[in-house]
């Protein structure tokens, strides 16, 4: 081969190197796009504008991928539409998402958006609202009218939304206040009616992710239990002892953490209780019933078995933290007992099963399925430590699970 023959190889031999790594260069891009744009569609649920792509196909290829999920969790849907269909089921018995934005879910929005530490929506004194600039209709304890109409005129909830203390709303005194347990939202579906067992079962299920059947323990003391529970249903005192126990041992106890709560309405005019208001007896305030601060409800079928607990205050002691369910991780640093509702809302956000809910609804949304093999669990256990150590800040939940399931 003459020396030109040589030269002229080399030459082509370099160009098809300059063009293969341009074509690898290219597919990389490719890729990084890709993801991106899946990264965009699973936390904002809207595609991306080509600038946004273009960046957070940057921090992609430059190995920034959380920084790329924080630039899609700055597009407003993601406050509008992901995190209002993340919390709303969390605002109703039925588990819906197709339910109004309400004061519940707006103080979900407003704490993630905030960077706040997500434990504060069981206990904190704290409500979101609509800018009063916007002219909405005030908040109200009786209608929802307020953000029925922040909702239906379509303004970011990224942008309009201010922080202001439930108390000043509500009526409530601070003491009484209990982040979204003490919301008008929630005291609608979990109040209204009944004895006041719902809100304690729901806000397991709903910041737990466990239902009664799973944390029923039949080993601990029925000293607690209230009068309206059978010792002997169907005449059967082995239903009590081996059924019934098992989830009122628990949940009696903790629920009187309530007892001074009601969410009133005219059943006749109003029978679902659209206009309806949470009540709560403060110090001075004494039921006609009871004969003390605890509402009617908790003598309700007061005769089903008369020897059973009479509930004289909002005492609560947490049962749980002997038994099976010390399993649930609760802090040793609380006393496990209280009076009201702020405390036991405490008592649960500070559980490390809190923080398991958390990050397993996050990874389920934006990763549109459970955690299903051996590494999605390892991630799960590590978004959990990362959740703690980022000082419970949601959104970081959402960009790992985002950098995750990116390339699925």
């Amino acid at each position: 081969m003459t020396a030109r023959n040589r030269m002229t190889s080399l030459m082509t031999m370099a160009c098809s190197i300059i063009v293969l790594s341009g074509m690898v260069s290219s597919l990389a891009l490719a890729g990084a796009r890709e993801q991106a744009k899946q990264m965009h569609d699973r936390l904002a649920g809207v595609p991306p504008s080509v600038s946004v792509l273009n960046d957070m196909a940057d921090d992609i290829s430059n190995g920034n991928e959380l920084d790329a999920a924080f630039t899609a969790m700055s597009d407003s849907a993601f406050y509008d539409v992901t995190l209002k269909n993340f919390a709303a089921p969390w605002t109703n018995e039925a588990m819906s998402k197709f339910v109004p934005l309400n004061d519940y879910i707006a103080t979900v929005i407003g704490i993630v958006r905030d960077d706040q530490d997500f434990r504060k929506i069981l206990f904190e004194d704290v409500l979101y609202i609509g800018d009063p600039s916007l002219g909405l209709p005030p908040y109200s304890v009786s209608n929802n009218n307020h953000y029925s109409e922040l909702e239906s005129r379509g303004i970011s909830l990224r942008d309009n939304l201010i922080r202001v203390s439930q108390s000043s709303y509500s009526g409530l005194p601070s003491s009484a206040t209990a982040g979204v347990i003490t919301s008008r939202a929630s005291a609608r579906a979990f109040f209204s009616a009944g004895t006041n067992r719902a809100m304690f079962r729901f806000t397991l299920i709903n910041h737990m992710c466990n239902d009664l059947e799973q944390v029923a323990d039949v080993t601990l003391p029925t000293d607690r239990i209230r009068q309206d529970v059978s010792r002997s249903p169907g005449g059967d005192s082995r239903v009590f002892l081996n059924n019934c126990v098992g989830c009122h041992t628990g949940m009696d106890p903790m629920t009187q953490a309530f007892a001074y709560y009601d969410y009133r309405y005219d059943q006749n005019n109003d029978p679902d209780g659209e206009l309806g208001r949470l009540v709560y007896n403060a110090v001075g305030t004494t039921d006609p019933v009871t004969g003390t601060r605890v509402q009617s409800k908790y003598h309700i079928n007061s005769a089903t078995f008369e020897q059973g607990y009479v509930t004289p205050d909002d005492r609560w002691d947490n049962y749980w933290r002997q038994g099976a369910n010390r399993r649930l991780g609760w802090d040793p640093t609380l006393p496990g007992s209280g009076n009201g509702a702020k405390s036991l809302g405490r008592e649960f956000a500070h559980s490390q099963a809190f923080a398991q809910c958390q990050v397993k609804k996050v990874f389920e949304n934006v990763c549109l399925r459970p955690p299903s093999d051996s590494d999605d669990r390892a991630k799960v256990n590590s978004m959990v430590v990362s959740f703690a150590n980022q000082g419970y800040n949601l959104k970081q939940v959402f960009a790992e699970s985002a950098v995750y399931c990116m390339g699925e």
